[in-house]
């Protein structure tokens, strides 16, 4: 509920203070939203000037509103808790826009200040006018508000930190115009705590508990919150006691993963590949995710990847408890005692010779420090991440959840200032750096600890891929240099250096090991260009379509052998 009494109250630095935004910043704060990733504009000027009023909040400036809201994205997965952004009108909005669609598929907790016309101007249609809530309903359908009066504002505030943190998390958008903003009468609201999740039904536990005990081969999905250790912990023992198959989402928000804990093998991108993985599956069971199906449409191909003969089982949704729901299950089935298999520790050795992007990932898991974040964006190029870096010392992953690509970097930006100790590693490939390069800035002005490996392969590689899959009758000049990077070819080791990130090129695996040795040696922003082939090009590219279209008439045994192969 907001306060009562006098609208004019005293912050925390002594400062009479009465409108909207400076009510609104402390309602932030007080709950506990101390992070701002900021692009504003005219229309926000009176919640800038009110950060100077309210210490506890930190205003982190982005030159690009897909920078502000990526990064809004990273820092919630790594905090736990939303950050705030600042936009200008609905078309700041709507260049932030992609990186909120990722937010969303990952159900990230973001709160969106998106800064409106007073209300009185809207009537004018001025050159910026537009109509934010249809724009912001794409992102966060869950909770559009525009701020009709400043004494409504802050109890509009709390309702959205409570949308946006509430299980599962979401995108909540509050559009403010500027008179509510700059009007007298602001009350800070306090926002209740967050409620607990609830844990799954007995009458689910037990059904599950029944298909586990019938025999047939059974695989756990998890998604979301249960790849987080004590979820996998509780997992492990299922597979330990019973047997179960552990998988992974393709694109998980966050996973936990490296010495000590348990192995996740995760569900391949290329659906032909998922339905290998699930080909004898006979009872899926889902935590905290939907049922796998096709990234794309493609001729003559499902969209579904589990078989026809499998039974799709929900253990917990994502508003529910998933380590609370996977012990419920566990204790149904006598295997609470079970002793997890944990993956040791292992290092793959030091690359040598000419750079490949496999070697780029082999460099990564023999020199990964402990405790390290990784943000994978690398697409084609980081097919052998995840296998080089399963032994390395314990650490976070975060990947592209939504498939809007531009997400890597921005994530990197607001991991590193959710946790300012730890090292953060950003694999990106090219095409995607290039959505949002202005974040390098941001990582400089506020000298974070990012270490940027970006993969120069002059292509959109996976695109080049997807080209072949869709069955593109013909395939001219025309069409090719779509995806084709080269004439020029990008130089982000100068674009770092312009920025103010330490950055270099990279030929050879001596060269990578020696910049990613003095990264990790130096804190601070750097950015390592790797000038690298492409993963998957000329015979590899040509035949994978084939190779894919081919899989369903191999056996089982045959078809597993190439999925490791080609994405291990």
């Amino acid at each position: 509920m907001c306060s009562t009494g006098s609208t004019i109250w005293i912050s925390s630095r002594g400062i009479r203070v009465k409108n909207g935004a400076q009510a609104l910043m402390k309602t932030l704060v007080d709950a506990g939203i101390d992070v701002c990733f900021s692009n504003p504009g005219t229309s926000e000027m009176h919640f800038v000037a009110a950060l100077d009023g309210e210490p506890g909040m930190k205003a982190v400036l982005a030159l690009f509103e897909g920078v502000a809201t990526g990064a809004a994205d990273g820092y919630a997965r790594m905090a736990d808790k939303p950050a705030a952004t600042l936009l200008h009108l609905g078309c700041g909005l709507g260049n932030g826009l992609a990186n909120l669609h990722n937010a969303r598929k990952g159900k990230v907790p973001v709160v969106n200040i998106v800064g409106d016309h007073a209300t009185y101007h809207v009537q004018y249609d001025a050159q910026l006018q537009s109509d934010i809530e249809t724009v912001a309903r794409n992102v966060s359908p869950g909770f559009v508000r525009t701020s009709r009066s400043t004494a409504a504002l802050c109890q509009d505030a709390a309702d959205a930190i409570v949308a946006a943190r509430g299980f599962p998390g979401s995108v909540a958008t509050l559009i403010l115009p500027a008179d509510v903003s700059w009007g007298e009468g602001g009350v800070p609201c306090a926002v209740p705590p967050q409620a607990p999740a609830p844990v799954a039904d007995d009458a689910v536990v037990e059904a599950i508990a029944a298909a586990i005990r019938s025999g047939g081969k059974t695989a756990l999905l998890l998604g979301g919150r249960s790849l987080r250790e004590p979820s996998l912990l509780v997992a492990a023992k299922l597979v330990a006691h019973s047997g179960v198959k552990l998988f992974a989402e393709t694109f998980p928000t966050r996973i936990e993963r490296g010495a000590g804990l348990p192995t996740v093998e995760r569900i391949a991108y290329f659906a032909e590949l998922a339905g290998v993985q699930l080909a004898d599956v006979e009872h899926l069971i889902l935590v905290d995710c939907k049922a796998p199906v096709s990234f794309f449409a493609y001729p003559g191909k499902k969209s579904v990847i589990t078989p026809d003969t499998c039974t799709v089982h929900t253990l917990a949704t994502p508003e529910q408890d998933t380590t609370a729901s996977l012990d419920k299950l566990a204790q149904a089935l006598g295997a609470a005692s079970a002793i997890p298999s944990l993956q040791a520790g292992q290092r793959p050795g030091r690359p040598r010779g000419r750079l490949t992007a496999e070697k780029v990932c082999k460099a990564v898991g023999h020199l990964l420090p402990e405790n390290a974040i990784i943000i994978d964006e690398a697409i084609t190029s980081g097919l052998m991440l995840n296998v080089m870096t399963t032994g390395s010392p314990r650490h976070d992953m975060i990947s592209l959840t939504g498939g809007a690509i531009g997400q890597g970097l921005p994530n990197a930006v607001g991991a590193a200032i959710a946790c300012p100790d730890r090292q953060v590693l950003a694999l990106i490939g090219d095409g995607t750096a290039m959505y949002t390069i202005q974040a390098l800035w941001t990582m400089a002005r506020e000298q974070l600890n990012v270490t940027s490996i970006i993969f120069n392969n002059a292509s959109y590689s996976v695109l080049n891929i997807e080209l072949e899959r869709v069955g593109a009758a013909r395939i001219g000049e025309k069409a090719k240099s779509q995806l084709d990077l080269h004439g020029p070819v990008l130089n982000f080791a100068q674009l770092a250096q312009g920025m103010g990130v330490h950055g270099v090129r990279v030929s050879s695996a001596e060269e990578l090991n020696k910049a990613l040795e003095y990264a990790l040696a130096n804190r601070g922003p750097h950015l390592i260009e790797a000038m690298v082939p492409e993963s998957l090009n000329g015979v590899k590219r040509k035949i994978l379509p084939w190779v894919l279209r081919s899989l369903p008439g191999l056996p089982l045994s045959v078809t597993r052998v190439l999925k490791k192969k080609i994405a291990p």
